[in-house]
């Protein structure tokens, strides 16, 4: 008798041990997911200011755009909690616009003849857009590894176990209002 106790309570603390781990193992993907964005985010907020430059010397008239780009790219570029779930968030948000306000800029670019077939600004737009296939596959690993994360604390007996943890719930990347419209070039370029 005493023996089939020891093996109860031996497995159970087993199975309670390796749902822990599983806990931990899936909140260090969800963060890692997340610096993957960020690694993309920031090669990203690396390539802007070269376009910035390119444009600004053939587009007089969007200054505005071009302003609201390099500040969302500051914005994206300061240090924030990848812990805190709302600081996440914002994060997220901000890359978010930033990435409706770059697609404004890139349209943009096609009104400008001398710009558009300008070899150096060809060359910047393919890279943004290699980055830009970057950070999607980025946030779809990301989104991935937060649906695991998220299951594994609030599926029973992960909700009971998480408190052993620090992990916590992460939010999902989803895409902000202007980046799911459809664009319309002749508004932009009017």
């Amino acid at each position: 008798m005493d023996t089939i106790v020891l093996i109860a309570i031996i497995g159970s603390a087993l199975l309670i041990y390796l749902k822990y781990a599983a806990i931990i193992a899936a909140k260090n993907r969800a963060l890692e997911a997340l610096s993957g964005i960020d690694v993309q985010l920031t090669k990203r907020s690396d390539l802007i200011p070269n376009v910035l430059k390119i444009a600004k010397k053939f587009m007089a008239h969007e200054k505005e755009l071009i302003s609201e780009v390099t500040a969302l790219r500051a914005k994206t570029s300061g240090p924030y909690d990848p812990s805190d779930s709302a600081a996440t968030k914002e994060h997220l948000d901000i890359a978010s616009q930033l990435d409706s306000a770059m697609s404004r800029l890139m349209v943009s670019v096609e009104a400008y003849p001398e710009l558009a077939s300008d070899q150096t600004m060809l060359q910047a737009q393919q890279t943004y857009n290699e980055i830009e296939a970057q950070i999607s596959a980025a946030r779809r690993f990301y989104n991935s590894a937060v649906t695991e994360l998220n299951n594994s604390i609030e599926i029973f007996p992960g909700s009971l176990i998480a408190g052993l943890t620090t992990a916590k719930t992460m939010p999902f990347y989803k895409a902000d209002a202007a980046n799911k419209a459809p664009v319309d070039a002749d508004e932009i370029l009017d």
